[in-house]
Formats: structure tokens, sequence, C-alpha cells
């Protein structure tokens, strides 16, 4: 078995390796009962796709791996403290604990700065920087109502 150092050694590797790749210099793995069942590393600039963070990436690897979007049960290591989708992504997951290398000001120092998302998430959204309106509510709310009503829906 495994101990948590090495599970963090590991996902240091992929951040590392990962940079060689192209990518960001962020990896994480996803451990379930003292192994890694998971890896994922910054697939930003490589896939042409913004949400492709290390703990995105190890998530979707997870989910995949188990057959199963609730990832209770495992813990994630990652080589720096969570931006705020990842962290997001890690409680939809229901990861049971997150352990972290770099804090989110060491990122910040070599270019990636994710504090005017904490910014603008607290900010009414009259004042955040992209606009953002409400349209066709009503009919939206049919799709809402046809989940409600169903009766053999995975709840999650």
């Amino acid at each position: 078995m495994l101990y948590k150092e090495e599970f963090m050694r590991r996902a240091i590797a992929c951040s590392c390796e990962n940079i060689k790749l192209g990518g960001g210099p962020f990896g994480a793995v996803i451990v379930k009962d003292g192994k890694i069942i998971a890896e994922g590393s910054n697939k930003v600039t490589i896939n042409n796709d913004p949400t492709a963070h290390a703990e995105v990436v190890a998530i979707r690897n997870a989910s995949a791996y188990l057959n199963n979007f609730n990832l209770s049960g495992c813990e994630i290591y990652t080589s720096c403290e969570p931006c705020p989708m990842c962290l997001s992504a890690i409680y939809w997951a229901r990861l049971d604990k997150i352990w972290y290398a770099n804090t989110k000001t060491d990122a910040k120092n070599i270019g990636f700065d994710d504090s005017f998302i904490y910014d603008e998430v607290q900010l009414p959204m009259e004042k955040r920087a992209i606009p953002i309106k409400q349209l066709l509510r009503n009919e939206a709310l049919e799709a809402f109502k046809q989940w409600e009503e169903k009766d053999d829906k995975t709840k999650y």
C-alpha cells in the first residue's frame, strides 16, 4: 500500500511530465482503498479545452474507471490548490478529501491567477464582468417539471 506522500509525489510527477508534453504545470491523482485509480494533468492547451484542468481530467478518468459519477470513498491529491472550477467539480464528484501541494498564491506568482473568479462570484449578477441575462424561464421550466414527475430518475 502506498502512503500519502507517494500519492502526492505522483501528482507532482504528472505535473512535471505534462510540461514536457506542452501542457500546464498541474497534476492530480485519485486514490481509492490505498491505490491510485486515476491520474490527470492539465490539458487545456493540448486539447484546446478550458475545462481540462488536472483535477477535472482525473475526475473524468476515475468516473470512467469506476463507472460511477459518485466518487465517495476516494481522495484527490493535486499538485496545486484547486481553482474554483476544480473545487466545484470535486464537490460534485463527492470526493472525501483534498490533498494539495502548491498554493493558489504560488500559482498566481507564475501567471495562473484565479482571484478574479473568486471576486466575480461574490458580486451581484448585474456587476459581473460578463453580462448575464435571463431568457425564456417559463419555457425552460418544462424540463424541470418533466424531471420532477419522472419516476425512474437517477438522483445526483
